[in-house]
């Protein structure tokens, strides 16, 4: 399951990133984290970017809710998602969490 926090303006994800794959998406599950593939090289926050714009378009989100919060550098991320309660998103983080996805 993914871990979820809470902060003062939202919830916050653990996204573990994998920079330069061969297509943009959410993989699934790493650890806890929401593991998101993104086609970018983890140079000047080209990855980063990329993320956030998997994470709108999965999860329905739009660009104004998502932030970096830490992890900048790191492939171990933590994003603000703002506007959502902890069961909306845990139900838009649920097909990408099943055993039966491809």
């Amino acid at each position: 399951m993914i871990e979820l926090g809470e902060h003062p303006n939202g919830l916050i994800l653990t996204v573990h990133a994998q920079p330069r794959a061969r297509q943009a998406r959410i993989v699934g599950e790493h650890g806890g984290a929401l593991k998101v593939a993104v086609t970018d090289p983890p140079e000047k926050g080209k990855a980063n970017q990329s993320i956030i714009e998997v994470l709108c378009e999965q999860l329905g989100i739009k660009k104004s809710q998502v932030a970096l919060l830490s992890g900048n550098t790191s492939r171990a991320k933590r994003f603000l998602i703002a506007g959502l309660q902890v069961d909306e998103l845990q139900a838009r983080l649920e097909p990408f969490t099943t055993s039966t996805r491809p």
